[in-house]
């Protein structure tokens, strides 16, 4: 229930509604809009090739060397955009922070980025659509990209001053998400409304167990 509302005070309750898809309460990183269906990434670590493997030391001789490593990485970055383009991926959905030099190469190669995404909420999308996080492996980071999920829209969105990052997934399982966006003046009048609601979906969830049974 978390993950599924957005309370946003300031507004009277009769602004609230529910919306298909998932609410994000969090700006893109990069957006670049797109039109029908898209295919989106799930990413649990830095996009930007490391120098060096964990536990490693990596020694350079010169400045030129490090340099010339730098160089190396920056192209690595816009050749896995590159990739990223040519498998029609334009949303990546990550659960850390990625640097600059990816957010730069994405947006020149047209792919939103959605960052610090909390565990709940990747685990939500991947119970969604089926699919895991993409885990590069060492060097080979251009392999066939198998694991991605269809968007079915990616755009922003503004409650009230709040900038906030609104997707609909196409769901694998009978489960079809949608999200509450709960109005209220202030914001215990609206945490007293999502308690009472969150309630009454636990009684219904027990109802219809029992009525299985």
């Amino acid at each position: 229930f978390a993950e599924l509302h957005a309370a946003v005070p300031g507004l009277p309750l009769a602004s609230s509604r529910v919306l298909p898809g998932i609410v994000f309460r969090r700006d893109f990183a990069a957006y670049c809009p797109t039109r029908g269906e898209l295919r989106a990434l799930l990413v649990t670590e830095p996009l930007r090739p490391a120098l060096t493997a964990p536990g490693v030391e990596f020694v350079v001789d010169s400045e030129g060397q490090y340099q010339a490593s730098l160089r190396w990485i920056t192209k690595r970055t816009e050749a896995f955009m590159k990739h990223l383009q040519s498998n029609n991926v334009k949303l990546l959905l990550s659960s850390v922070k990625q640097e600059d030099v990816v957010i730069y190469y994405a947006k020149l190669y047209g792919v939103s980025v959605v960052e610090c995404l909390s565990s709940e909420e990747m685990a939500l999308i991947s119970e969604i659509t089926g699919v895991s996080p993409y885990m590069p492996f060492g060097d080979n980071m251009d392999r066939e990209l198998t694991e991605t999920a269809v968007v079915t829209f990616c755009q922003p969105l503004l409650l009230v001053s709040k900038r906030c990052v609104h997707i609909g997934f196409a769901s694998v399982c009978a489960f079809q998400p949608h999200c509450l966006i709960l109005c209220g003046p202030v914001d215990g009048v609206n945490e007293q409304h999502a308690a009472a609601l969150q309630e009454a979906f636990t009684m219904l969830q027990q109802l219809f167990k029992t009525v299985d049974q």
